[in-house]
């Protein structure tokens, strides 16, 4: 199933591929959609705000805590069954949810819903993987831009169907897509039974993996509280011990870490934990300094954000081209240098009265540079691996990939908060400059980063 002529694919690849899209375009698209409608939800459901919030959190913490059991099942029940199994549960879980008659049965819902949502993207990644072969990140580069619109159209649809209809149609909106994924899963994903290597679950891991990566997430949210603090810590120690424990189980462990001895994969997770946390942590800053500093209202947003989006949407098509001509070393660090001088621009912006003419491009080449350094190093990773493990490694890039996010962005809010509250005496750097120099010090240690991945002669056994 991989390409037979190197610019060349199978036909079967990119309906594998519009499939992967269809999950991780919902999932994605779920993840938002709600965002919006909270306060119409708390209204309806005579909620508070507060509670009514888990609709979101809790959604995106069971997408968390599902992860560490994408390796384990997919070698358990193969890559297929667990996709239509998803797909089933994630299609029912929005019709409950569309049925729920309160606020605890919607949170309830959405726990189940986020549990099969949470595997969709690692999977669609892995059956890219599988069918793209060394042709990945062209066909990546492809599927990326519709899920990209997930983010995007997440607000749009919602407040259109909010206008015209309850807010029930936000979870029944899913069922014909989901309905319509599920026939086309069944029709197009090849059949990996053959390739299954049946496991037991590592449930110490599990136990100590699952909560702890919960618990970060739970704290990044909550930093400025006690509670935060306490989950944060928690969080931390709990993954410390799972290093710990894991390392001596080897290929009995939930991750297999033995996959860090690599050097190409090392790095390459590590770039994409910088460039996860340098997105989000971006996408916290941005609004923020052009809603609080900027007095721009909030219904101007997605005019104002979208060249950041446009930026990515644009790169990504080209980067099969790219890196076939450059080698993915070269894209991604170019990448890496134009996110980070747009950075810096942004820096440079926020010490002077707003200049539209001037963020707009500056936000354009951010998400250029952002969507020109992640996928090319995902590759990388992905071609150090043996076929067998790949299952492992989406699993562990994915991890780390979601830790990036809140990291980034915990470290960022808690300069600018800081900085707000009683700026330090730093001659002429406002709160918001700091910020943006901070996150322009993320981007530096990227590009340091990215210039350590395997050029083109680099060996997929290199270590």
């Amino acid at each position: 199933m991989s390409a037979t002529q190197p610019d060349r694919l199978d036909l079967l690849v990119w309906k594998i591929t519009a499939v992967a899209v269809l999950g991780s375009l919902l999932a994605q698209l779920d993840a938002t959609i709600v965002n919006v409608s909270l306060s119409t939800l708390a209204q309806d459901l005579h909620a508070t705000l507060p509670a009514i919030q888990w609709v979101t959190s809790g959604y995106l913490l069971a997408l968390t805590l599902v992860l560490p059991l994408n390796g384990w099942l997919i070698d358990r029940i193969g890559a297929k069954a667990l996709y239509l199994w998803c797909f089933a549960s994630f299609t029912l879980s929005s019709l409950l949810c569309g049925l729920a008659w309160s606020a605890d049965a919607l949170i309830g819902f959405r726990l189940l819903q986020g549990a099969s949502g949470g595997l969709l993207a690692p999977m669609a990644q892995l059956m890219m993987k599988r069918a793209a072969g060394n042709q990945f990140t062209r066909v990546a580069g492809y599927a990326t831009v519709p899920i990209l619109l997930g983010p995007l159209l997440g607000p749009v649809i919602a407040g259109v169907i909010l206008r015209h209809a309850s807010w029930r149609w936000l979870f029944l909106v899913n069922l014909p897509v989901g309905v319509l994924a599920f026939v086309l899963s069944m029709m197009f994903l090849p059949d990996d039974r053959d390739v299954r290597r049946p496991r037991e679950l590592d449930w110490l891991g599990l136990i100590l993996l699952s909560p702890g990566l919960a618990l970060i997430l739970l704290g990044a949210e909550r930093i400025r509280q006690h509670a935060g603090i306490v989950a944060m810590v928690a969080g931390v120690v709990l993954l410390v011990v799972f290093l710990r424990v894991e390392a001596r189980k080897a290929g009995r462990a939930l991750i297999d870490l033995s996959q860090f001895r690599k050097r190409a994969f090392t790095v390459a997770a590590c770039v994409q934990f910088l460039s996860n946390g340098a997105m989000f942590a971006g996408q916290m800053l941005i609004p923020l300094f052009l809603i609080q500093a900027c007095g721009r209202s909030p219904a101007e947003m997605g005019w104002l954000l979208a060249p950041l989006g446009l930026g990515m949407m644009v790169a990504f098509p080209s980067l099969g081209f790219l890196t076939g001509r450059f080698g993915g070393r070269a894209v991604a660090a170019g990448g890496a240098l134009l996110s980070l001088a747009a950075t810096l621009m942004l820096a440079w912006l926020a010490s002077r009265p707003l200049q539209v003419a001037a963020l707009v491009p500056t936000l354009f080449v951010r998400g250029a540079g952002l969507g020109a350094t992640a996928l090319p190093a995902m590759s990388a990773a992905y071609a150090s691996v043996e076929p067998r493990n790949l299952p492992m490694a989406t699993t562990t890039l994915n991890i780390l990939q979601r830790l990036g996010g809140p990291t980034v962005t915990t470290l960022c809010a808690l300069v600018l908060a800081q900085w707000l509250s009683a700026p330090p005496t730093l001659a002429g750097v406002n709160a918001w400059e700091a910020a943006f120099l901070l996150l322009g010090i993320v981007h530096a240690v990227m590009v340091v980063t990215v210039v350590r991945l395997p050029g083109r002669g680099g060996s997929r056994k290199r270590s």
